[in-house]
């Protein structure tokens, strides 16, 4: 899906920061948040795929409000989904932790989403030939997903040459919805920068790691 989350290459946004050396949480409730995000994963049986789905679809504002603002309501999100907490439970935990006084919510039935899993972490193997070749010059499809998508915004309808193979990986578009694994490969792309942004763009090459079905040789 095109939303907030998909800021790469837009203007008005500044400067990127440097990396700050600084401890991981800024606050101690960041720590909390991390650790609640990760918690809900578990809880309502989920991947990763679908956790970074339920940040996509923080409301905006709430999502530049900060990184773990995001996780927070991320993981509210998530556990709406599996049915193990609801909306008006959560408000109404919110309105007593305020002091005001509020009825307790039915909780939701659960259903928590099941999915074939092909083992532990991303990688997997595949039985099929490559579509590209490293040197191979490629085109980013134009792709507006309803649902999941780790194409860049900025890289869609953008050539680019392939510069190395990966290897086959669960398909993250499918993972998040828990349509299965759906393993494909995925290639490192090299843009020029003024393919991105136009010929008065600063010169620099940029890769991009991109899965196979986001990719059509280029024309």
């Amino acid at each position: 899906m095109d939303g907030i989350h998909d800021v790469g290459g837009m203007q008005g946004f500044g400067h990127v920061l440097p990396l700050d050396a600084g401890p991981p949480f800024a606050q101690p409730w960041e720590g909390t948040a991390f650790a609640l995000g990760l918690l809900a994963i578990r809880a309502a049986g989920a991947n990763l795929h679908a956790f970074r789905h339920a940040i996509e679809r923080v409301p905006p504002g709430e999502y530049l409000r900060g990184y773990y603002n995001r996780w927070l309501i991320g993981a509210q999100i998530l556990l709406e989904d599996s049915g193990i907490v609801s909306a008006g439970q959560v408000s109404a935990r919110a309105a007593r932790l305020r002091g005001a006084a509020a009825g307790e919510p039915a909780p939701p039935e659960p259903h928590k989403p099941q999915m074939a899993s092909g083992g532990a972490g991303n990688l997997r193997a595949i039985d099929r030939p490559r579509a590209f070749s490293v040197g191979d010059r490629v085109r980013v499809r134009d792709l507006h997903p309803a649902g999941h998508c780790r194409a860049p915004r900025y890289v869609r309808r953008r050539a680019g040459l392939v510069a190395a193979q990966g290897p086959g990986h669960v398909f993250p578009d499918s993972a998040a919805h828990f349509l299965g694994e759906d393993p494909q490969y995925v290639y490192s792309v090299e843009f020029d920068s003024r393919e991105l942004w136009g010929p008065d763009a600063e010169p620099f090459s940029l890769t991009i790691d991109l899965f196979e079905p986001y990719l059509e040789p280029a024309t």
